[in-house]
């Protein structure tokens, strides 16, 4: 309960209890919540009366505002002989030209073959030639002359065969048996006098460049 003091000036002063204070917040919060309510039902009531005015003209005009009264279309007239003139001209001009013949494409060049691989000739399989024979003993005399003495028995029998070729009675002197050094002896004679072989060693050394030795058997 509120206790209501007097002071000497006349004045009152009232003093609420705790349960007092609460009372009266509660009260005032639902007087505020009222008012909001009531002010958001009035704000929807505008609105909605707002939104249903064009509403009710489209529903008497049978129109929407932006659209135009459109006359009732009568029958088509008959087409005339020119307008099939130009409507067939209009076909005509807005008939795509015919695509171009696609190119026939080039064939592609064809690849050459390689040749053929030449034939491989087997090389002919050299037949050792025959030995040629020469003598093997010269004249009797008992002078030589002495031409070359070589390893190599081809060598030397070559050196033979030109000497007879020129008239030279010149042989072919085989190496001893059981030889250290076997040598091919190139030999021409023999003379019984030695000054013939040694006028005939002079002329072999100015004609064949040899250095011929005379010497007996």
């Amino acid at each position: 309960m509120a206790e209501l003091t007097h002071d000497e000036d006349g004045f009152h002063e009232i003093q609420l209890s705790g349960k007092q204070i609460v009372f009266l917040f509660m009260a005032t919060t639902v007087v505020l919540v009222s008012i909001f309510l009531c002010g958001v039902m009035v704000g929807r009531g505008v609105r909605a009366q707002q939104i249903e005015e064009p509403l009710d003209v489209v529903a008497t005009n049978g129109a929407t505002p932006g659209d135009e009264a459109v006359a009732p279309a009568g029958p088509p007239s008959p087409p005339t002989p020119n307008d099939a003139v130009d409507y067939d001209r209009h076909l005509r001009g807005n008939k795509l030209p015919d695509e171009p013949p696609l190119k026939q494409q080039a064939d592609p060049p064809q690849a050459t073959p390689p040749p053929p691989p030449a034939p491989v000739t087997e090389k002919p399989v050299e037949e050792p030639k025959p030995e040629t024979t020469v003598p093997t003993a010269g004249r009797p005399g008992q002078w030589v002359i002495q031409i070359a003495a070589v390893k190599n028995r081809a060598s030397a029998t070559q050196i033979v065969q030109r000497l007879i070729d020129k008239g030279h009675p010149a042989y072919l002197q085989n190496p001893a048996p059981r030889a250290r050094a076997p040598l091919y002896r190139v030999r021409v004679g023999g003379f019984r006098d030695r000054r013939e072989a040694e006028n005939l060693a002079l002329r072999l050394q100015k004609e064949e460049q040899f250095s011929p030795v005379v010497t007996t058997r």
